[in-house]
């Protein structure tokens, strides 16, 4: 059976949805912030990522098919209980890759031009890597056709995963019932995990289901009290699409040659390692930050006793 990208089939929705939702906020009837640049390069990133998939689509392809020639089982794509299995076995292999594109500055370079929008808008969908097949996070889902789930089937399930994600990318939903918010990943789970305030850091790497994120341990709801403010830790000041495509890896070789005996540090060191931690990670500014809550709440505790 050949694979049907639900991705292409979802294009033309994006774009009118882009634009629907541009023109309400125009009117008045929704909240979303745009700017015309900041945009221009999200499209760009977008169409970008699709030359760069369609270039080495034949590699990952045919590294599927080499691995499910060694098939541990025939697994049927008429089968409905293997829909659902690859379902949550996909969605958790996606959770995994996201956690280690944050986490492992290797991965995060090519994953990083995705949070670089200080906007949070369903344009920011499409921000999408140009350099996610270098950096091989392809490999991750090739268990899954060593177990035996056919090649084709893993693409659909994958391109549905993204095209559930698009329209999470969004400030016009606040919050969805209870029910789907404990389970699903959301508009709201999702801006957190956008957001670059400390609380917020690392959190919510969910594909379709926040599941994950709750029993990893990553899961971090958001707060009416504190908004989140979208970007990178330290944002670009640019609209140079070459600079939002490759400044993480520029910045990486810079190091390596300035430092090379650190290269493992710099290369799969947390973003914003260094040598002698002068620079800050995601856990350097989570605890700076809570021991700045600590001291703020500190008079109060005293005043209490």
């Amino acid at each position: 059976m050949k694979a049907v990208d639900p991705v292409t089939l979802a294009t033309p929705f994006f774009i009118l949805t882009i634009i629907l939702e541009i023109v309400l906020t125009r009117m008045g009837k929704l909240h979303a912030n745009y700017e015309a640049k900041d945009t221009a390069v999200s499209l760009g990133m977008g169409l970008g990522s699709t030359v760069a998939g369609v270039l080495l689509g034949g590699v990952t392809a045919a590294a599927s098919l080499w691995v499910y020639q060694y098939r541990l089982f025939d697994i049927p794509m008429t089968a409905v209980w293997a829909w659902v299995a690859i379902f949550f076995l996909e969605d958790l292999t996606y959770y995994w890759f996201h956690r280690l594109a944050h986490e492992r500055r290797f991965w995060w370079a090519s994953h990083v031009n995705h949070h670089s929008s200080q906007h949070y808008n369903l344009s920011t969908a499409l921000r999408q890597t140009w350099t996610g097949g270098v950096a091989g996070t392809w490999l991750l889902w090739l268990p899954l056709a060593f177990v035996g789930f056919p090649p084709a089937m893993i693409a659909i399930q994958k391109g549905i995963s993204l095209v559930y994600q698009y329209w999470i990318h969004t400030e016009a939903i606040r919050r969805l019932p209870n029910w789907f918010e404990a389970v699903f990943n959301t508009p709201s789970h999702h801006r957190v995990h956008h957001a670059r305030n400390p609380r917020y850091l690392d959190r919510n790497y969910a594909g379709v289901l926040i599941i994950w994120d709750r029993l990893f341990g990553t899961f971090q709801p958001e707060l009416d009290e504190e908004p989140c403010r979208y970007g990178i830790v330290k944002n670009l000041g640019t609209f140079n699409i070459v600079r939002v495509a490759f400044h993480e890896w520029i910045g990486m070789a810079q190091d390596i040659l300035r430092q090379p005996k650190h290269i493992l540090g710099w290369m799969f060191g947390p973003p914003g390692w260094s040598p002698d931690g002068s620079r800050e990670t995601s856990a350097k500014l989570k605890a700076d930050w809570e021991a700045r809550q600590a001291r703020a709440s500190a008079p109060k505790l005293d005043e209490a006793a």
